[in-house]
């Protein structure tokens, strides 16, 4: 089904190129604009120095192609695409840009950069013929607080600029703890111009969630506790959609497991339990130890730089408890990691509305253009702006979806709630709005969204609802009708193919 909203900014797109077709810089940053709504949604992961980007970049990807290192590579902007050959290019600062030689080492991709320094290159371009990309580009960023003030200046100037949109349609903010610096470069991607607009698009990433618990068996239950606490906090919860808990060693590892991993952890669950516990008390016995025979010294230091001592915990337990086989060690030790709640939330939080981000970031750059470079013809631009801006459902979700995790609209907290979940503040798709499973029926979801309908417009209809109430309550209202109407299609689906199936069978003889 084509979307009005997505179809709108292209059609607005195409208009501002027509008006702009004699100014080169204009034009160049419309058909930007323009490919960027025809491509995968783009998402950024940032954080501190050493929060762990990379490596959950690998978990996501599944592939280790990033650099986890502390060379060159992690201090430069990769942008990671699919591609069906891989590929890697180097734009520089200045000059034209050219391929890099494909090198992996130890089943990793390496980046040869030669004399080449972080400081004189723009960006990397990999693609890769990773699944995972298909539906999303990821951009990996240098740490925001790096040691080199002008690698941190880029990666902060990349995400945050001033009067144009983010490269980023959205981001994945890993911090170790929460700290002032976190929130303030949170606060400084809500105020670009995209968040001025009403938009919350940014998940937080407890990273590295094995060490809450100094590595025990318990640790992520630990580290879910204080994201549960963090994603409370209300100076947080206006700037991020969600707070997940990950140990993003143990995903990459997980996802990445290669069968010498699984024969060395054969071989320590096989061992007299307590000779293993005294072992692993710390990294440095693990690395000194003899036992069990014949694990070499080399899988020794392969297993802990690619799981850490929680992960060969987990895996040794999950081994001993019928895991017995790589694949299935594997996607437990991925679920356990957090890596699969946090695909499902970027599922739910960003794919599911992908159009809707996209669009909104080449609107803003439309309006930014606009502001900054008027003439004359372009009031119809300005109209047909302002029409989708104010018009567009998905817009006025996310601005209330803003609205409600700052300044409040007058709804008691039931009511507060309820109203984010409609529309879509814990995941876009029907069902979870809805609060139901992802097995509800067309009907079930009809019935329900019909139920909450009727709740929303009394409400609404209440002469003690105040003003600002009552448009929230017209925004919730008008998402449980496209619920209702989506069932509808959905049922009238279902039915057309069940009367094509009895039409297409051959009659009795």
């Amino acid at each position: 089904m084509k979307n009005p909203t997505m179809a709108g900014a292209k059609e607005l797109v195409a208009a501002a190129l027509e008006v702009y077709g004699d100014d080169p810089a204009a034009s160049d940053a419309l058909k930007g604009y323009g490919r960027r709504l025809s491509e995968p949604l783009r998402i950024a992961i940032a954080g501190m120095v050493k929060a762990g980007k990379s490596t959950l970049l690998n978990a996501i990807i599944g592939e280790e192609i990033a650099p986890t290192d502390t060379g060159e590579c992690t201090r430069i902007i990769t942008w990671y695409r699919h591609g069906h050959t891989p590929r890697i290019t180097l734009y520089p600062v200045q000059g034209e840009p050219r391929s890099l030689p494909l090198k992996r080492v130890d089943g990793r991709l390496v980046f040869v950069l030669g004399d080449v320094r972080a400081e004189d290159v723009e960006r990397l371009d990999v693609q890769w013929p990773a699944p995972g990309l298909k539906d999303m580009t990821l951009i990996d960023t240098p740490g925001i607080a790096s040691l080199s003030g002008d690698i941190s200046a880029r990666s902060t100037s990349f995400l945050t600029p001033l009067d144009t949109p983010s490269e980023a349609d959205a981001i994945i903010y890993l911090m170790r703890h929460m700290h002032a610096s976190d929130l303030r470069f949170l606060e400084s991607f809500a105020d670009t111009a995209v968040g001025r607009s009403g938009t919350v698009n940014a998940i937080a990433v407890l990273s590295r969630a094995d060490e809450v618990g100094a590595g025990r068996i318990d640790s992520l239950l630990s580290a879910g506790d204080i994201a549960e606490r963090y994603r409370r906090d209300h100076n947080l919860r206006k700037l991020a959609l969600g707070v997940v808990p990950v140990a993003g060693l143990l995903a990459q590892g997980a996802r990445t497991m290669r069968q010498p991993d699984f024969r060395a952890l054969e071989l320590l669950a096989g061992m007299d339990r307590a000779a293993r516990e005294k072992m692993m008390l710390s990294a440095d016995r693990f690395l000194r130890a003899t036992d069990p025979e014949g694990m070499t010294a080399e899988a020794r230091a392969s297993l802990l730089e690619r799981y850490g001592l929680f992960g060969i915990r987990l895996a040794v337990v999950l081994l001993r408890n019928g895991f017995d086989q790589p694949t299935p060690l594997a996607h437990e030790l991925a679920r356990r990691s957090g890596l699969d709640p946090l695909l499902e939330t970027v599922g739910r939080q960003f794919q599911a509305r992908a159009d809707a981000l996209k669009a909104r970031t080449a609107l803003v750059g439309v309006e930014a253009l606009l502001r900054a470079s008027p003439r004359k013809g372009t009031e119809h631009l300005a109209e047909a702006l302002e029409k989708l801006q104010a018009n567009a459902h998905e817009f006025r979700e996310l601005r209330l979806l803003s609205t409600l995790r700052t300044t409040g609209v007058g709804l008691n907290p039931e009511f507060a709630a309820e109203a984010e979940a409609l529309i879509g503040g814990l995941g876009a798709a029907s069902h979870v709005r809805l609060g139901l499973g992802p097995d509800a029926t067309p009907e079930q979801l009809a019935d329900e969204a019909r139920r909450l309908l009727s709740r929303w417009r009394a409400l609404a209809e209440n002469p003690l609802t105040d003003r600002a109430a009552q448009d929230a309550c017209r925004v919730v209202i008008r998402s449980c009708e496209g619920i209702v109407a989506e069932c509808s299609v959905r049922e009238f689906q279902r039915q057309l193919a069940q009367h094509s199936s009895r039409q297409a069978k051959p009659l009795p003889a």
